[in-house]
Formats: C-alpha cells, sequence, structure tokens
C-alpha cells in the first residue's frame, strides 16, 4: 500500500474524471474516516486531469467508502443453487472454472460458452477475455453490459463514418454556439460534462441549449428550449428538423456532395415530416420545432449530445444515424464545437469497444464478419486460419434465450449485475436459475446476481489492479493501484489468464503484468482509427492522460492493416475544399475523410415506427426509466455509502397531476404498476416535471436494496433490429392505488433492510 498520493480515474460513468486519491493517515494531520469512523481514504479531483480539471460529482467524492464494505474476499462454491456456498481454494475453483468449461466444449461445442462482461473492466481485462473466447476458444460469445447502454451508439457511428469512435472532444463544450441535447439527463448522469457545458451557456448569451425530453428534469431546466415531446417520437423530431433545414436551404450542399452518400435517400423520406405533421405527432407546437431548426440552421457550430434515451430504444440504431444526418447535411462535424457526440454511460465502455468487447466485434474496432479483419487477428495471436468464428456471438439477451433452450452450458458473468440490469427481469432470473454451470466474478457480495451462482471468484477492483480506461472523449487513462486488495481478491486479467492456462493456452497467455498486456493489445490498433500504438503504461505514468488516435510514429515497417483502402485515398473528398485540414488527436474526421470503402460519410433513410410497445387501453401509460444524480447502475458500490443512501432513500414513481387525479393517487400514496411481464411497486411523486400520459421511475433498486421496486421487471426485451439494444426506456404500464391497509409491511423497510438483503447477509 503506497503512502504517497495516486492519480486516478473515477470508476462510475463515462465523463472519465481525474481522481487524486490519498491515504487515511498523513504526517500531522488527522486521519481521514468515514461517518462510522473507519479510515478511509480521501478521494478529490485532479485538477491536471484534462478531462475534468478538478471537477468531480458526489460519487466519485465518496467512493472510497465503499471499498471495504461487503467485499467477496475467498473464492466460494457450491455444487447447487439450493445449497449454501463453502469456502474453496483458488486452485479447487479454478480447476472447477475450467474441467466444466473443458466438458462443455467437448459435448456441446463453443457455442455452448459464453461470458458477460462489464464497462467497470479494465481495458487489459477485457483484451484478455478476447483472447480467450474469440481466439483460443473460437466462439465469439463474449457481450457485455454495453449492449444494454451504448451498442446503438456503436451500430450508428459505424454505419454513418465506417467505423465506431465518437468524433468529439470536451473542448467542444466550451467552443459550441449549439448543444442539441436528446435522450440525455446531462446534469444528473454526466455532471461534470453538463457543468462545463452550462458555464459556457451562461458566460456567452448567443449560445442556445434545446433539451429534448418527456421529463422536465435538471438538464431540461437550463435550456433554452425543452421539447417535451411523446416517447417514443425522436424520429418524428428529428426528421421534422431535417424537413424544414432542407425547407430553408439551411444545407451544405458541396459537403454533401463531396463527402457523403445517400443523401437522396434521405431527402426522400424527411419530405414526409412537414411542421404540421412532426408537431401533431410529437405533443409539441409548430413554433417550438421551427425554433429548434432555427437554432440549428443559425448556429455556426452544432453540438449534439445523447445518451440513454436514445441507445435503449427499438429505434436506437435510427435515432443515432438521424442525428448523424442532421450534421451530415450542415458539415456540423470534424470542426471545433460541432459534431455528433455520444455521452457513454460506464468509465470504461469506450475501452470495451476499442478491444472487441461485444459480440459481434474484434480488438481495435473490427469486426466478426469481415475475413481480413478476422485473418489480421489469426495472424497476430498466431493461431490457425480460421480459428475465429465467422459469426456473431450470442448478445445479453441471446445468452437468457440459449439458458431456457439448454444450449448455453458455461456462463461466465464478471463485473456486473445482470439480475438487476436485464430486460424482462423476470424471465430473465428464471432462465439464470436453469443455468447448468455459473461462474461469478466479482467485487461485492451479496449482490443480486450471486444467487445465482455455482462459483463466487473474488475480483480485485478500482483502486486495487492496474490498467486502463477510456472515456467519451477517446482519453485513456492509467489507473494506479494504490491499495492491497482484501482476502484473497485477484485482478480480473489473472483470473482470466489463469483459467486458460489450466485449459492449455499457457503460450498464449504469459502475461505477468498489465503492461504486458497492454503493450501487446495496443499493436492490434495501430492505423486503425482508434490507434493507440503510442501508448504504453510507462508513457501514460510519466505524462498522464493521453487522447487517441496516439499512433507510434517510431514504427515504419508493414501495418497489419488500413482503415482506408485505395478507394478512400481517391475519393473526390479528398480534393474538396474541406478537406484541407490535418488529421489531429482532438477531433476525428477533420479533413472529411472516413473510414469507409470511398471515404464518404453515409446517410441513413429511417421513418419512424414509434414504441415497440405503445401504449392502449389495457396499459394506458408509458414508463420510462432512468438513473438518478447520486446512485450508479445497481447500486453495488452507491448503495453501500451513507451519504448517497440519504440522498435517494427510497424509490419512487413521478406521475403527471392530471393522471394522479383521474386515479386519485396522492403525493406518497403507493402504487402498483403493471406491465404484461410483471409488477413492481413504488411512493408516487406527484409533479408537472413529468409530461401527462408518462411515468418515470428510477433503475437502481434491485432486490437486495426494496423489496418489490425492480424496474426491469417491467421492462420487455424488444430490441432494435440492427444494434440489437433492448428498448429499456419505454413499456407500455396500467397503474393501480394501493390502500394503506393493502400495501404489505415489507414494501415499508429501510432499502439496506430488505429481506433479501438480510437473508444474504446471513449466509
Amino acid at each position: 500500500m503506497t503512502t504517497d498520493s495516486t492519480k486516478t480515474l473515477c470508476p462510475y460513468c463515462g465523463v472519465g474524471c481525474g481522481l487524486e486519491v490519498t491515504p487515511p493517515a498523513q504526517a500531522g494531520k488527522p486521519t481521514h474516516r468515514d461517518a462510522q469512523g473507519n479510515p478511509i481514504w480521501k478521494v478529490q479531483g485532479d485538477r491536471a486531469h484534462p478531462s475534468s480539471h478538478g471537477m468531480v460529482c458526489v460519487k466519485g467524492a465518496t467512493v472510497a467508502e465503499s471499498l471495504s464494505k461487503d467485499r467477496l474476499l475467498h473464492p466460494m462454491i457450491r455444487d447447487s443453487l439450493d445449497e449454501p456456498f463453502r469456502r474453496a481454494t483458488w486452485e479447487e475453483a479454478l480447476d472447477l472454472v475450467a474441467s466444466k468449461i473443458q466438458n462443455v466444449l467437448a459435448t456441446q461445442g463453443s457455442d455452448a460458452v459464453c461470458m458477460y462482461g462489464s464497462g467497470q473492466l479494465q481495458t487489459e481485462d477485457y483484451y484478455v477475455a478476447q483472447k480467450l473466447l474469440k481466439g483460443c476458444l473460437g466462439t465469439n460469445n463474449f457481450d457485455s453490459n454495453s449492449r444494454l447502454c451504448m451498442s446503438s451508439a456503436v451500430a450508428g457511428y459505424m454505419q454513418s463514418f465506417g467505423s465506431d469512435g465518437p468524433p468529439c472532444c470536451y473542448e467542444d463544450l466550451d467552443l459550441t454556439d449549439c448543444a442539441f441535447i436528446i435522450g440525455s439527463n446531462t446534469a444528473d448522469c454526466h455532471p461534470i460534462v453538463f457543468n462545463r457545458l452550462r458555464k459556457h451557456h451562461k458566460k456567452n448569451s448567443h449560445v442556445k441549449m434545446i433539451v429534448v425530453d418527456p421529463r422536465r428534469t435538471n438538464t431540461a431546466e437550463a435550456a433554452d428550449l425543452h421539447l417535451a415531446i411523446r416517447s417514443g417520437t425522436d424520429m418524428d423530431l428529428l426528421n421534422g428538423i431535417a424537413h424544414l433545414l432542407m425547407r430553408w436551404g439551411a444545407i451544405d450542399t458541396y459537403f454533401i456532395e463531396d463527402c457523403t452518400t445517400n443523401f437522396p435517400a434521405f431527402a426522400e423520406v424527411i419530405q414526409h415530416y412537414p411542421p404540421e405533421v412532426v408537431a401533431e405527432r410529437c405533443g409539441i407546437s409548430i413554433s417550438d420545432l421551427e425554433t429548434a431548426a432555427r437554432y440549428w440552421s443559425q448556429s455556426k457550430r452544432v453540438l449534439s449530445l445523447w445518451s440513454m434515451g436514445v441507445n435503449q430504444s427499438s429505434e436506437g440504431t435510427a435515432k443515432v444515424r438521424t442525428i448523424v444526418n442532421l450534421h451530415l447535411m450542415t458539415a456540423q462535424i470534424g470542426k471545433p464545437g460541432a459534431g455528433p457526440f455520444s455521452l457513454t454511460g460506464q468509465p470504461n465502455a469506450m475501452g470495451g469497444r476499442e478491444t472487441g468487447g461485444l459480440c459481434h466485434i474484434l480488438p481495435g474496432y473490427r469486426v466478426v464478419k469481415n475475413p481480413q479483419h478476422r485473418a489480421e487477428l489469426e495472424a497476430f495471436w498466431q493461431l490457425p486460419a480460421g480459428q475465429i468464428s465467422p459469426y456473431p456471438g450470442r448478445t445479453a439477451w441471446d445468452i437468457i434465450t440459449g439458458l431456457e433452450t439448454g444450449d448455453v452450458g458455461v456462463l461466465w458473468i464478471a463485473a456486473t449485475n445482470p439480475a438487476v440490469s436485464l430486460p424482462d427481469l423476470e424471465r430473465a432470473k428464471a432462465a439464470l436459475q436453469r443455468s447448468p454451470f455459473t461462474v461469478y466474478q466479482d467485487a461485492y457480495y451479496p449482490t443480486e446476481t450471486a444467487a445465482f451462482a455455482h462459483v463466487l471468484l473474488p475480483a480485485a477492483q478500482w483502486s486495487e489492479k492496474t490498467g486502463t480506461m477510456t472515456n467519451s472523449e477517446r482519453v485513456v487513462t492509467l489507473c494506479q493501484a494504490f491499495r492491497t486488495p482484501p482476502g484473497e481478491a485477484k485482478p480480473d486479467w489473472q483470473i482470466f489468464t489463469e483459467v486458460a492456462r489450466r485449459l492449455g493456452f499457457a503460450e498464449k497467455f504469459p502475461y505477468e503484468t498489465p503492461a504486458s498486456i497492454y503493450a501487446e493489445y495496443v499493436k492490434l490498433t495501430r492505423d486503425r482509427v482508434c490507434d493507440m500504438s503510442g501508448l504504453s503504461h510507462e508513457r501514460l505514468a510519466q505524462e498522464g492522460p493521453l487522447q487517441w488516435p496516439c499512433p507510434d510514429r517510431s514504427f515504419d515497417t508493414p501495418s497489419l492493416s488500413s482503415p482506408l483502402n485505395s478507394s478512400t485515398q481517391n475519393s473526390k473528398c479528398a480534393t474538396h475544399r474541406y478537406a484541407n485540414k490535418t488529421q489531429n488527436s482532438k477531433r476525428l474526421y477533420t479533413d472529411f475523410r472516413f473510414p469507409t470503402p470511398d471515404g464518404r460519410a453515409r446517410f441513413g433513410a429511417y421513418h419512424s415506427r414509434g414504441l415497440a410497445e405503445p401504449p392502449d387501453p389495457n396499459y394506458p401509460f408509458v414508463l420510462t426509466t432512468g438513473r438518478l444524480y447520486g446512485h450508479w447502475h445497481t447500486q453495488t458500490r452507491t448503495g453501500r455509502i451513507d451519504k448517497i443512501r440519504q440522498m435517494h432513500p427510497q424509490p419512487f414513481i413521478e406521475i403527471h397531476p392530471r393522471d394522479a387525479a383521474s386515479l386519485k393517487i396522492q403525493e406518497n400514496d403507493w402504487v402498483e404498476v403493471r406491465t404484461r411481464r410483471g409488477t413492481a411497486r413504488f411512493p408516487a411523486r406527484v409533479t408537472k416535471a413529468i409530461a401527462p400520459g408518462v411515468t418515470f421511475v428510477p433503475m437502481h433498486w434491485g432486490a437486495l436494496w426494496a423489496d418489490g421496486a425492480e424496474a426491469n421487471a417491467l421492462t420487455h426485451a424488444e430490441s432494435c433490429p440492427e444494434s440489437l439494444q433492448p428498448e429499456l426506456k419505454a413499456c407500455a404500464v396500467q397503474l393501480v392505488p394501493l390502500t394503506a391497509e393493502k400495501v404489505d409491511s415489507e414494501y415499508l423497510l429501510h432499502p439496506t433492510q430488505s429481506k433479501a438483503f438480510s437473508s444474504a447477509l446471513s449466509v
């Protein structure tokens, strides 16, 4: 354990704020303690970090309070789920995992082995897992909670630009003339990003902020224009804005002609979205629609920001591509203050995307279906030709259906909590219950998912292992370990490596340090859009966080691949007046050449399809879900921090006063929410901040933290056909007010004293 301060990265959202932590005891100073008097590390913002400049939100400021609470300290095993766990040695547990995998490979084949990972993993963890599953085992069955979070953004970027990767940077927050925020409560979910944008907005009267959200969130409160559209009408709005830009001639025809393709198809689609039609469908005024389009058309630098409200949709990819369309038709990309900027959810979801951490992609922004990409990986990993499967693996939901049919024989879950986060949760739990063999690798116990595991492997978490993470603006930070893992906990990459060696792949996994893993991995990024070949642990330790692309200029040997082929080099855009720029690391596509076969960005043409499950007479309300400022996902960390629990003591449901009056619901009355899949109960918050006909519940409370308050017991698993991301943001519900006599006392327990939590702690 170090006695010096350590610079690292916040392990919560994708903003990627730099933190500086110091030990509890310092010479000449009182020991830093939590509210119970326990010594804890002191956390403050790192003023030198380029992404956050010393700012930090309540989650980052209090993260150290969770590090020693309810930790999984030793490997645990059991033969069946109705038995208690017993402590095991690492040798026993790892041998068991390896033998189960070998047996399933021999009896069912590699498609029966699945791993479900997390944006909480470091890049080195991700890479080792990809090499093991996609390389050595020949299965692409590695998916992560990015499937529930960012896969629509991935698909949208890849289809529009030819590659994943947000093209913007945080400096654009200080330079934009118009911020268009859609499907994101940025103030609560990415607060440091919002604070920076808000400061710029307040300082410059000409800067406009448009917020699109059915709720009047803290983000919407700060907007010049809040468009409280009906749920499911995002595509109507976006196409409607495009229609007006086209009608007004507020488009860049030179850019469209020289640097894009497929504009005629998009132009035909938007003809069907005149203002009177769009305003009626969206439930907004024509004046407000025209104001939004006018703000966009009159701004020299438009920056769009979006998150789960766009991605978690059956139209997720279409929405992302149509946002990009608006930028392409007005040439609002590749320049300071402008561009389509996806705000990443998890701290290293970007690193996961870079290393191939979804079932259809491979390291270095490669794709499974591309034979050249597979061949490059096979050569680099020294595997036989054809070893990497040409078929995308199972998504998170495909794993669930595979458990239902018996086609999944081993499920390995690492650093995530799907027994709370998956949609159609009761069905998902029933499938997890049927799993023949589940390995659960996490830092905390109990969690909801631990109840479905046969083997528990204690993982070292943030603060206890060294590795890299990439944030939303492509900045890579080295997160140094600064405390000793408790008990027998091991870094995730080390656990993956030790199982790989037991499976007979020792020569492929010679790693002794995370630095050696990273050194191998970055070679695979050379000459890709996400080129990090110039990065190393040593350089990051010396120079601090660095943004990609960051190529190693010392290389003069042939590269594995190039993202641009000869047709790209000769595209018209290469000689266009826009393209006379030098590519830099702050922004992508500043030369207006894109990693597509012809070097052009591609318009997508989509009509609005609406919600996958619209309201009807039996289920007349739309339920939307989301995050709160203080909590993080399923509360595995934040639920163990007193200050945050006091901020958000219990779940709730927001209901508009008109709807509450019609149902005779008053503030704090208990309401049962019913869908076709399940039910949940919440106390009511009657507020005009929610649109009529829409309700909202936070998604943080699983069975350990409150009884009968699981948001995803209500949601469905219908997904975007292109990104395969479930529509977690909207489902049809009915509301039933409950009298005091009907509310069972168990629903009134303190959030950390639910029956399930108390029972788990007694194991």
